[in-house]
């Protein structure tokens, strides 16, 4: 299917026949394998985005493209009225990692806003009164933080707050509040009898990497709880090992409500969750009132069981963290980094001008993919594998990029 076109025959291509919701591709992608990537011109290019925190394993794993070959030569697709071992053992695994206590469930998405959408629609069945109660006033309000991203589906969307992600969509689902992040007494005071959920991501990923303060998410699960408000933690980009840690968020000493996952899961493989802690939260959704078509296929969850697996045998968390680490002290000491913020994998540096779209266009020309969710800020999320002499070697292109960039402009 590739043929001999050239990268730019097939942007040719892809420009008169898929929407420009994207823009122009940076490249043509063919081939990939480990951290390394090749486009249709034969270029080679270390991979530090991983398909925006997706490929956990790399690219081509042999175990988890075994697994998934096995599987769609096996039982590909179930509707909703059959289940599946893999479904079930999936659902089983994710409950055990995550320490979810007894009563917990979940739900599988294909994606990580279909895991949210399940989640706003979670927050919208803890009202708080029973339909049949006229005079009661039912729980409305949601909260989210100011930079949040939970996707770009209309309930995700309200939960975002760019505004330029949101405006062209407006009236968007109501009720949803925005506070200032980071600020736990602003939360405190938005936070009362109306608060049906407040939704929050432990490291906002696409505001540029950026971490709760230390203490928010204690903070945030004592208010929710006196409130009778739920507290629902958006892990789609920072779980399954990402910081080097199941959940993010797991230090935290927290029980939240609910979970969402994605990205990360399926290695690769289209699959999003929401998981649901304790019976009476997950009570709130019941037959009928959500579903999906192919979501918790057999293939997807076994795509997501082998990836789970490669993660715990090969001790791929401790690994993340010990990169992760040798990473950020190395960005630490280059010329024109001012900030390195992150934790394991997952890791947003701030440069001393707004160059950083500028650093990305140096990094494609240098072989390096990396991305810039802002003017002056560079993230990377790279595979899980990423060894120390491949983050060497981007350490060591950085600062002629960096150069590069700001020469341009």
């Amino acid at each position: 299917m590739t043929g001999e076109s050239s990268g730019a025959q097939w942007l040719s291509r892809y420009s008169s026949s898929l929407l420009g919701v994207f823009g122009t591709p940076q490249r043509v992608l063919v081939r990939g394998a480990g951290c390394l990537v090749w486009d249709a011109d034969g270029k080679e290019y270390l991979d530090l985005l991983g398909g925006i925190a997706v490929n956990a394993l790399g690219h081509a794993h042999p175990f988890v493209t075994s697994v998934i070959s096995s599987q769609l030569a096996t039982l590909g697709h179930v509707s909703n009225f059959f289940t599946s071992p893999t479904q079930i053992a999936l659902a089983e695994k994710l409950l055990e990692i995550s320490k979810a206590p007894a009563g917990s469930k979940v739900f599988f998405a294909n994606s990580g806003t279909e895991a949210v959408e399940a989640a706003f629609k979670l927050a919208r069945r803890n009202a708080g009164v029973s339909q049949t109660d006229t005079d009661a006033q039912p729980r409305t309000k949601i909260i989210a933080l100011e930079g949040a991203f939970h996707g770009r589906t209309m309930g995700a969307l309200a939960l975002t707050s760019k505004e330029a992600y949101r405006a062209p969509f407006a009236p968007l689902p109501g009720g949803v509040v925005h506070v200032p992040f980071g600020d736990i007494d602003a939360l405190r005071a938005e936070i009362d009898d109306s608060t049906a959920a407040v939704f929050l991501e432990p490291i906002q990923g696409e505001a540029g990497v950026r971490p709760l303060p230390a203490g928010y998410l204690r903070a945030a699960r004592e208010a929710t709880s006196a409130a009778g408000a739920l507290l629902i933690l958006d892990e789609v980009q920072t779980g399954i090992g990402r910081t080097g840690k199941w959940l993010a968020s797991e230090d935290a000493g927290i029980v939240p409500d609910a979970v969402t996952l994605a990205k990360g899961l399926g290695g690769g493989f289209p699959i999003g969750a929401l998981l649901t802690f304790g019976p009476e939260v997950s009570a709130l959704l019941s037959a009928g009132q959500h579903g999906t078509t192919f979501g918790g296929n057999p293939v997807a969850t076994a795509a997501a069981l082998a990836t789970l697996h490669v993660l715990e045998n090969q001790q791929v968390l401790a690994h993340v963290r010990e990169v992760g680490e040798h990473l950020r002290t190395g960005l630490a000491g280059i010329a024109g980094v001012t900030e390195v913020r992150g934790e394991g994998l997952l890791i947003g540096f701030d440069l001393d001008a707004d160059v950083a779209p500028a650093v990305v266009t140096a990094g494609l020309d240098a072989g390096f993919i990396v991305n810039s969710p802002g003017p002056h800020t560079i993230r990377l999320a790279p595979p899980l594998i990423l060894t120390e002499a491949q983050a060497d070697r981007f350490l060591a292109a950085l600062p002629a990029l960096l150069q590069t960039a700001k020469d341009a402009q």
